[in-house]
């Protein structure tokens, strides 16, 4: 599942999940690097196809693995 927001944020999500936004961001998570108390936030995200709850798990998983998004 791939969703764009206005302020320029992606987010992919495939079992792998890929976060960008513009030339500041670019955060890549195998499945198996992805926090497990977060998995299954955002499988259940793809399966209801909301782009909202995967953007509030994403930015939660980059959080978690220290990364800044502005």
């Amino acid at each position: 599942m791939r969703c764009e927001f206005q302020d320029g944020l992606k987010v992919d999500y495939s079992g792998s999940l890929h976060i960008s936004k513009g030339k500041d961001v670019d955060l890549v998570l195998n499945e198996e690097e992805i926090p497990d108390n977060f998995k299954g936030q955002l499988q259940g995200a793809a399966r209801r196809n909301s782009c909202s709850e995967l953007r509030d798990t994403a930015l939660k998983v980059s959080d978690e693995v220290g990364s800044y998004i502005p």
